[in-house]
């Protein structure tokens, strides 16, 4: 029974496909130029989703696994609207926030900056986003960098000031692209720690990760990824042991 329109779906993905379509460069040295003179650069089709429907429930943690090229980040990409769907569409009930080493934050502007950006993007005000911030940076140990725009950030830093913001800012359905596999060890201990104690109950989470034991502790769904082709959603176990026997 279809139910995109009840309450109870945080998610609903109707026939959504995206293409990426990359310009060939035969440009790159002058012999090559020469030669390509009067040939225009052709551009290659890439079918990173093909066509796909599935919906996520309130509360749920989705898995979302598959080999390198799947179409694991830009599935994720587009249920967070940071790719248009080619076609079909997505409904969101709820606010969002995507955390894969900082997509959606300015890389010219500071953690400050980003901090107040992105908890206005989730809904707060301003003197609400005043309360936690310090709370957001203590987290995140970044005290000494907070006017310090995140271009000039590690990986890591990113990783810990997007997982802090999400958390304290809370969001209501997360899309976390390999969110654990980033930052040094007690980072993630403390993050994972958050993650299973409080942060993830009532939250809808869409966890992509190659981490199966990661999978399989925290997905009540999984959605297996191939070719740019959804395999299967469904049992965890099912979905995992497809993965494993993947040997393409």
């Amino acid at each position: 029974m279809d139910i995109e329109n009840s309450n109870d779906i945080a998610i609903n993905a109707r026939n959504i496909s995206k293409t990426f379509y990359i310009t060939e460069d035969n440009y790159n040295t002058v012999k090559n130029r020469l030669f390509n003179l009067f040939n225009p650069p052709s551009a290659k089709e890439i079918h990173a989703l093909k066509m796909m429907n599935f919906q996520v429930k309130k509360g749920e943690c989705l898995g979302i696994i598959g080999r390198n090229g799947s179409g694991k980040s830009t599935l994720t990409r587009v249920l967070a609207g940071v790719y248009p769907t080619d076609t079909g569409y997505v409904n969101i009930n709820g606010s969002t926030m995507l955390m894969n080493l900082g997509v959606g934050m300015s890389h010219e502007l500071t953690a400050r900056e980003n901090i107040y950006i992105s908890g206005s993007i989730l809904g707060l005000k301003i003197k609400d986003i005043d309360l936690i911030f310090d709370k957001i940076i203590e987290f995140a140990e970044l005290s000494d960098f907070v006017d310090t725009k995140i271009k000039f950030f590690s990986t890591g830093m990113v990783a810990r000031l997007s997982f802090s913001i999400a958390v304290n800012a809370g969001a209501e359905i997360m899309f976390l692209d390999e969110i654990f596999a980033v930052g040094d060890t007690k980072f993630q201990e403390k993050a994972i720690k958050v993650f299973e104690k409080s942060w993830i109950e009532g939250k809808t989470v869409v966890l992509v990760s190659h981490a199966m034991p990661v999978i399989q502790k925290y997905c009540q769904r999984v959605a297996y990824l191939k070719n740019g082709n959804l395999e299967f959603i469904g049992d965890t176990e099912t979905a995992v042991k497809m993965y494993q026997d993947d040997d393409s």
